[in-house]
């Protein structure tokens, strides 16, 4: 089985794969002016702005929704997977694709705005929303959306519960069952409640974690703060084949740090897509801005904390293409949380596997309640106009089997399926962005000028030539209305 889906996880991350979505992430950084630096103020202003409605979000919970999906295993096992087979050098990669791929999440996310639908009574979008009402083929949305609803419920879940079982059975020696019977009975009291209750538990926990960890490899840091520059050249030397031991491995370095950078921060995978739909905002843009920092968040705080904390202590391997060890530190430690953990303890004796353990639990948690919310989005759009009740009460049950079933499997096995998940979301969300690039640029354009212009932007699709945006017609009319 781990064959079969390895042989095509080969094709769906070949490197012409890899570099394709460098290139566009580049590409739309361009098109934008590279928002990502022009406009980081607007990003973090804007976070904090905006209520919840009835039907929607306010702009943090959107932000903590989709941090829940983009923080959590790819942070810590993640890091150390691309460390153990790319070396030190994939995790300059890791930041090369957060820079540029906070483009393609503004572009996805201020699509899935543009596009986004009121359906029963809650707001909704994501990639299959507008690859039907932008392109208008809807077969293909169609494809995406099973490709999701697939990927969410069933591939990509094992690998967050594997994680959160692998780290405490290394930390607190409970078996993996144990450990999968207890996530999949509070995943179920949360998902049972609702997208509400889901923003509100990600907006109190996703921070909380984030910052937790922050802190503890700020200490690590600071009291290894004179290894900074060997460890800074390292990590530069590597990713372009200058350092002798690591010379041959500047194919792995991009290939691994890509493939995880996108597995962590999910940037151009369509994911974040769906929490931004879901925004209470007067412009599109605003919440594309937001999902954009979310990018930095992910992947140029937590995964850098990850891997410093490895690299500063030298806790790791790193194995070359033919299986032999360029670097073996940890002997009988297989590549994931465990480096993590053995950092930890060599600073904090007898806290790393601990404290490790809590994380793992607290990052993959929350991102299997993202992976709920966005597979319950992709069902709604495929049972619009229909009752969609049993196929929630089902998909909520698969959900957590494969929750649980991800827990006692091998970690190889889950990553394997969370890669072909993700891949092939990757494969068609790409295309579809680069096909409707136009309407975000334009919505982009629109509102720097009402910013300039001393305006709260407000969004109305008509006057700068979007078609098919039909809530935002409505939602622009009636603002006029109001006004008048």
């Amino acid at each position: 089985m781990e064959q079969i889906v390895t042989s095509i996880n080969n094709v769906l991350w070949s490197q012409w794969v890899i570099y394709t979505i460098l290139g566009i992430g580049l590409i739309f950084s361009i098109l934008t002016r590279f928002l990502q630096v022009r406009l980081i103020k607007d990003m973090v202003k804007l976070m904090f702005q905006g209520k919840s409605s009835e039907a929607g979000v306010s702009s943090f919970q959107a932000l903590s929704i989709a941090l829940s999906g983009r923080v959590g295993t790819g942070n810590i096992a993640g890091v150390a997977t691309a460390i153990a087979f790319g070396g030190p050098g994939a995790i300059f990669w890791m930041w090369t694709i957060a820079f540029i791929g906070a483009s393609s999440a503004f572009i996805e996310s201020t699509l899935a705005q543009i596009y986004k639908v009121k359906q029963d009574g809650q707001y909704r979008g994501g990639p299959a929303y507008y690859i039907e009402k932008g392109t208008g083929v809807k077969w293909f949305a169609v494809l995406f959306a099973v490709a999701a609803l697939i990927a969410m419920s069933i591939l990509m879940p094992g690998v967050q519960s594997n994680s959160i079982a692998l780290g405490v059975k290394n930390a607190f020696g409970i078996s993996p069952m144990v450990t999968g019977i207890a996530i999949i009975v509070l995943l179920g009291f949360i998902i049972f409640g609702g997208v509400k209750r889901i923003a509100n538990v990600a907006q109190i926990i996703v921070p909380f974690m984030a910052l937790g960890y922050i802190l503890v490899s700020l200490v690590i840091v600071l009291m290894n703060i004179t290894q900074l520059p060997s460890v800074i050249s390292l990590i530069f030397k590597s990713a372009f084949a200058l350092d002798s031991a690591f010379g041959g491995l500047i194919g792995m370095a991009i290939s691994w740090g890509v493939k995880r950078g996108i597995y962590s921060n999910e940037a151009g995978q369509g994911t974040g897509a769906h929490p931004a739909a879901a925004a209470e905002v007067s412009h599109p843009a605003k919440q594309g801005l937001v999902q954009a920092f979310s990018v930095y968040i992910d992947t140029l705080f937590v995964c850098s904390a990850t891997a410093f904390m490895i690299l500063f202590t030298g806790m790791y391997n790193t194995t070359a293409p033919d299986g032999t060890f360029i670097v073996q530190n940890l002997k009988g430690i297989e590549a994931g949380p465990g480096y993590t953990q053995a950092a930890i303890e060599t600073i904090f004796p007898g806290f790393g596997a601990g404290f490790v353990a809590i994380a793992l639990f607290f990052f993959a948690f929350t991102t299997i309640m993202a992976y709920y919310y966005i597979a319950e989005t992709n069902i709604a759009y495929l049972a619009r106009g229909n009752n969609s009740k049993w196929a929630m009460f089902l998909l909520k049950n698969v959900l957590l089997s494969a929750t649980f079933y991800g827990a006692v499997k091998t970690a190889g096995l889950a990553w394997a399926l969370g890669d072909t998940g993700l891949g092939t979301m990757v494969w068609l969300n790409v295309i579809a962005i680069v096909l409707l690039a136009k309407p975000a640029i334009k919505t982009l354009k629109d509102y720097e000028k009402q910013r300039n212009q001393g305006l709260d932007p407000v969004f109305d699709p008509k006057a700068i030539g979007i078609k098919n945006a039909d809530f935002w017609e409505k939602e622009y009319k009636k603002e006029q209305d109001h006004a008048s």
